[in-house]
């Protein structure tokens, strides 16, 4: 694209990433329609500086408030009403709940904002399965137990393909073009994942498990959090190229932060916790849908229903004698009102939850990553040499995490329309110094940059994309560093008592479905339990 950022510029610099950032952009206004938006900036920085009015009115009343409309709180709400218990109120800063499951919609498909998919479960994750069931997606069960998953929910075939050496193959390793020591290295790899994926500690858990608290606690296993995941490879010697890369892939897949920078501990468990239990050969399939996790958080908020109480920013939160004191900002009345509650849940980040009362806990060493992510309207779906076009689609070139099909499960025929879901976590530069570059870009900059690296991939598309839709996650998820599982302010926070509970994913460390919901659960039988309301768990 003439006048624009081109694809050596994009590559150019530290880790490719950095580089392109860091360049100035020539583009002015948009070559594509679209959009850039994202989390609330304005209303998340007034929090930041407490820009609220004092509460106006008389004291409001309520037996539960769960702050927060993200999975985990969506997740306590639908705890709550599952269980019976009906007298509460949720408080989302946002206009919509959902947090970074949220999704989008144009006139080709519905789209991710965010998370995309969801593995299928570990036997373990019982109040999730039990969530799955409800909803329609587990409809039956084995002779074993096993549930029984709809086959139009998992993701159907080709799943994933890399881009490598100018033609596509399925998997993300390159199978081919790889000397005999890059080969070794590999299968060695796999060999240790596959060990540690079965390996029990001497507390008979599972080494690593989801959700995180079924993981055993055994320092054989716990030790790996003292290093990063690149210096616990280098020590086994696997340096090679191919299989750097791939792991580089899965770090910023997952916690949008490179290797030098993620707890060994959380990088194994990427790869050794995952075992799904299913009757049907599809342990290691994923669930999908084209709104991706938007489908799971729309249908907890219908769950909730009314209960929900969106543009509401909660900025205090205090214990005052047996009760828990909560401040918010009713945007749409303009003014503030306090709410006196027997119990509540702090279903929001750590950075959030630390600013917001005295008595909710220290920043201790909690850092975020932020995240690009773009949805492209297309008229035709791409082409390629190789295997045919997948659900999850990455080029072993591009500091991209390559795009999504929106339209995967619901078009088979890979043609016509469709709208390719694209992300990039920003990992290559410190967060808040990538959070401000994410920002002061414009539009059009960032168009040209999602444009420029899908075209190298696929030339056809130059005169295809009619659309690109940008949005901007500056804190889209908490980053698992050495020494995050013993961190005291993450292990005070997770253990939080009534009258101010806590719960998000940032207190397991891994921004993912299956943590942000289990602490969702978590919270809310606490706060039933502090209450008197009679439940059996599900967390079993």
């Amino acid at each position: 694209m003439k006048g624009e950022l081109t694809r050596r510029q994009w590559i150019a610099g530290s880790a490719g990433l950095g580089g392109a950032l860091a360049l100035g952009g020539c583009a002015t206004a948009p070559v594509w329609p679209g959009t850039l938006d994202g989390a609330d900036f304005t209303r998340g920085h007034a929090l930041r500086d407490r820009r609220f009015p004092a509460p106006a009115g008389p004291e409001q009343r309520a037996r539960l408030v769960i702050a927060g409309g993200g999975v985990a709180g969506l997740a306590a709400g639908w705890r709550l009403r599952d269980a019976g218990f009906d007298d509460f109120v949720l408080l989302e800063l946002e206009d919509r709940s959902g947090g970074n499951a949220r999704s989008g919609r144009n006139a080709i498909s519905a789209y991710p904002l965010g998370a995309h998919y969801l593995p299928i479960p570990n036997r373990e994750a019982g109040a999730l399965r039990r969530m799955l069931g409800q909803f329609g997606m587990i409809v039956g069960t084995g002779a074993d137990g096993a549930p029984v998953y709809d086959p139009y929910q998992v993701c159907a075939d080709l799943d994933e393909r890399l881009f490598w050496r100018g033609a596509w193959q399925e998997g993300l390793f390159p199978q081919s073009g790889l000397s005999a020591n890059e080969r070794d290295q590999h299968a060695a790899f796999e060999a240790e994942m596959a060990r540690l994926t079965d390996a029990i500690g001497r507390d008979g858990k599972p080494a690593f498990a989801v959700p995180l608290a079924c993981s055993s606690a055994d320092p054989a296993f716990t030790a790996l959090d003292r290093v990063s995941f690149a210096a616990w490879l280098d020590q086994r010697g696997w340096t090679s190229a191919p299989l750097r890369a791939y792991v580089r892939y899965c770090c910023r897949d997952d916690y949008g932060t490179e290797p030098e920078q993620v707890s060994a501990w959380a990088g194994v468990h990427y790869f050794a916790s995952r075992r799904g239990w299913t009757a049907e050969d599809a342990r290691e399939r994923e669930l999908t849908w084209p709104e991706g996790n938007g489908r799971l958080a729309a249908l907890m908020a219908a769950h909730i229903g009314d209960r929900i109480q969106p543009a509401h920013t909660v900025f205090g939160a205090r214990q005052d004698g047996q009760s828990a004191l909560i401040t918010a900002f009713d945007h749409h009345a303009g003014h503030s009102v306090q709410i006196r509650a027997d119990v509540a849940i702090l279903a929001m980040p750590h950075f959030v939850a630390t600013r917001i009362g005295p008595d909710n806990g220290t920043p201790g060493t909690f850092s975020y990553a932020p995240w690009v992510v773009a949805n492209v309207s297309t008229r035709h779906h791409p082409q390629g040499v190789g295997v045919p076009l997948a659900w999850d689609n990455v080029s072993a070139g591009s500091d991209s995490l390559g795009y999504v099909v929106a339209t995967h499960q619901t078009n088979s025929d890979n043609d016509g329309p469709t709208v390719l879901t694209w992300y990039m976590p920003l990992s290559a530069m410190p967060p808040a110094q990538a959070r401000h570059v994410m920002q002061d870009r414009t539009l059009a900059q960032w168009q040209a940059i999602i444009a420029d690296d899908l075209i190298a991939l696929h030339p056809d598309l130059a005169e295809a994309i009619t659309r690109i839709d940008v949005w901007r996650w500056g804190h889209a998820m908490i980053r698992p560093t050495p020494g995050f599982l013993t961190d005291p302010a993450r292990i005070a926070a997770q253990n939080a008592p009534a009258p101010l509970l806590r719960a998000h994913s940032d207190l397991s460390g891994m921004s993912i479905f299956e943590e942000a919901h289990y602490h969702g659960v978590r919270a809310a039988e606490a706060a039933m339990h502090h209450l008197g309301h009679p439940f059996d768990s599900v967390l079993a």
